[in-house]
């Protein structure tokens, strides 16, 4: 496999090369057409194929998307055979024991010098991300191809932006990937999450009330791109990252208008600055949650120059319901990082980030069992470890090879844990995108238990299979305590604790606690399994569907209640008749005429093989 990559435009050859890329050469709209190829490309399986748009109306420039979509295309963007083995290349650095003899100094010396090799190059001279150089009043971002998105985003977005900041004391640099709105022709948001990094350098310039120069570039080589979107510890240069990852340097020149070195082979470079005296309404944003972010006051970056290659690329994605491309982003992360999270808890063997969770909302954490309530010290371990800690649901096993099965996976927890002694809550921070916990950045969380016991640990109590009528009569049940009972289907209905799946119409007079007195009032009826409510318009038969609503539209503490050996798991949207104040957000979906618009052009070009309707 290839070394690495110079530049983005190698990649996108590597890609043709390997039947991985399709050319559309029609014109097409980077107001939500864009975003509709890319979602359903993204939805087949495995992720089908990265396009490339050749013609974009308004934009000199094509656009590139989906190219990190895929199992296949992320190791090829990663030069790796997996990206299991691409972690093993960390486990070498990471296992280096404290060395305390000289011998034992001098043998680590070569090994030391082949990692300084990695560190990013500053050359010097004219640079192809400076081929074109636009300064001042030729600055104008109306000319990129900017998708917006989705229908009510607050505007077009830059959505994969390598932006690039320096301490305001010591001068180390940051690299993190934060989305932009553009305001005109030289501003945009700068969307720096609290927990971000490049946050943290923001409040160093704001306290001292100075200005903060930044750089952001667009359309880097794969493992530039892929090193902003990791989570590297504070203070370490992503760069060396994804040096790491390439196996040959990155090389950096200083930028034309601040004093910031970039990746000298990017396609576009935006130079800039950051006022910490200036906010501006950022958002709505259609978010890789599935719904839209809100909108909020952000800081706004001001462009002083755009320089960019003779013939660029502009490389962007989309985010959504997964599956879509940033979830082979986080595949990488999940993997890449294994290695250093071993290194912090021993005990841990390997784990699972499931994509209906959006990354943040559920993991699934696979242990070497060695002594009693070990679960219980890993959980509150993970929820106090980087961002670890936004985890709202935390999963601990002790067989591994359940990690490579949804369904074998949930039928081991459902088929082992005990209601009443294997989930715990407890309450701390979470991802800002959470919308279900009733205030920003903070609510419940739940860990769950599905390790075998040991000796000294309270034995689960003995249930037996359930005995439960079938869907039919349950439903009758249901709708003879109330007719707003609409649809029921059963789940694992051979486990000690089946899933019950019902829907619901919610109004003023009927609550999410109405609907929950009902089945809780009914004697017996508890113990038929795990009632999991939703809203009336979701599709029991969508499996993927039903686990990224309850991963999203869950807070553990208000949502989740367990008595007379069954539970409740609220998933239904809350409103005010709930007692939930902040705004819920909606869905992300495409306007049927926008679906209309792009299955015509995908059929007038012959794509009907790989773009269905």
């Amino acid at each position: 496999m290839k070394t690495c990559y110079k530049n983005l435009g190698e990649f996108v050859s590597r890609l043709e090369q390997e039947g991985e890329l399709i050319r559309i050469a029609s014109p097409v709209s980077s107001i939500l057409e864009i975003t509709e190829f890319a979602d359903r490309m993204a939805k087949r399986p495995g992720g089908g194929k990265a396009l490339f748009f050749e013609q974009v109306e308004g934009s000199p420039f094509p656009v590139l998307i989906n190219a990190f979509g895929s199992t296949r295309r992320i190791n090829l963007a990663l030069s790796s055979t997996s990206l299991d083995a691409l972690a093993g290349r960390l486990v070498e650095i990471i296992d280096q024991a404290p060395l305390k003899s000289l011998a034992k100094k001098l043998r680590l010396i070569p090994k030391a010098l082949s990692w300084s090799r990695f560190f990013p190059r500053v050359t010097k001279g004219p640079a192809p991300c400076q081929e074109i150089v636009s300064v001042g009043d030729e600055v104008d971002l109306s000319k990129l191809p900017v998708l917006t998105c989705w229908p009510r985003d607050g505007g077009p977005f830059v959505t994969l932006p390598v932006v690039f900041t320096k301490g305001l004391h010591d001068g180390k640099r940051n690299v993190g990937m934060y989305r932009m709105q553009i305001y005109d022709r030289n501003t945009t948001g700068m969307h720096w999450h609290i927990h971000k990094d490049g946050s943290h350098q923001y409040n160093k310039y704001k306290k001292a009330g100075r200005r903060m120069e930044v750089a952001v570039a667009i359309g880097t080589d794969p493992a530039v791109t892929y090193a902003a979107t990791a989570p590297m510890p504070r203070g370490v240069d992503e760069m060396i990252l994804a040096g790491f990852i390439r196996q040959a340097p990155v090389k950096m020149v200083k930028g034309v208008t601040v004093d910031i070195e970039v990746p000298a082979e990017a396609e576009f470079i935006l130079e800039g600055y950051v006022d910490p005296a200036e906010l501006r309404r950022e958002g709505p944003f259609g978010d890789h949650t599935g719904y839209y972010s809100l909108e909020d006051d952000y800081p706004v970056f001001h462009v002083t120059a755009i320089t960019h290659r003779k013939d660029p690329i502009y490389s962007t994605t989309v985010v959504g319901r997964p599956p879509m491309e940033d979830c082979y982003l986080a595949l990488a992360t999940e993997r890449i990082f294994l290695p250093m999270l071993r290194t912090v808890m021993k005990e841990i063997i390997d784990y699972h980030m499931p994509w209906e969770g959006v990354f943040h909302n559920v993991v699934v954490v696979a242990i070497e069992k060695e002594y009693p309530l070990q679960a219980r010290k890993v959980t509150s371990g993970l929820w106090g470890m980087g961002q670890m800690s936004f985890s709202k649901a935390l999963v601990i096993i002790d067989e591994p090879g359940l990690l490579q099965s949804g369904r074998e996976l949930m039928s081991h927890i459902l088929n082992t844990i005990d209601l009443e002694s294997d989930l715990t809550v407890s309450s701390g921070i979470l991802d800002v995108l959470d919308h279900s916990a009733p205030q920003p950045l903070f609510g419940s969380k739940i860990g769950i238990d599905a390790t075998k016991r040991f000796p000294g640990e309270t034995q689960r109590s003995t249930k037996r299979v359930s005995t439960a009528v079938d869907e039919s009569d349950l439903l009758n049940i249901l709708q003879e305590m109330d007719s707003d009972f609409r649809t029921v289907k059963k789940l694992f209905g051979e486990s000690p604790n089946p899933l019950i799946v019902v829907t619901v119409t919610k109004g003023i007079s009927k609550n999410s606690a109405f609907f929950v007195a009902k089945i809780t009032e009914k004697d017996n009826f508890l113990s038929q399994g795990i009632f999991v409510l939703y809203d009336a318009n979701i599709d029991l038969d969508d499996g993927s569907g039903l686990l990224w609503k309850a991963f999203n539209n869950v807070d553990p503490a208000r949502d989740i209640s367990v008595s007379n050996g069954g539970a409740i798991i609220d998933a239904t949207k809350k409103g005010l008749e709930d007692g939930h104040t902040r705004e819920w957000p909606e869905d992300l979906a495409i306007p049927q005429t926008v679906k209309d618009t792009v299955s015509e052009k995908a059929h007038r070009l012959g794509l009907t093989a790989f773009i269905d309707s």
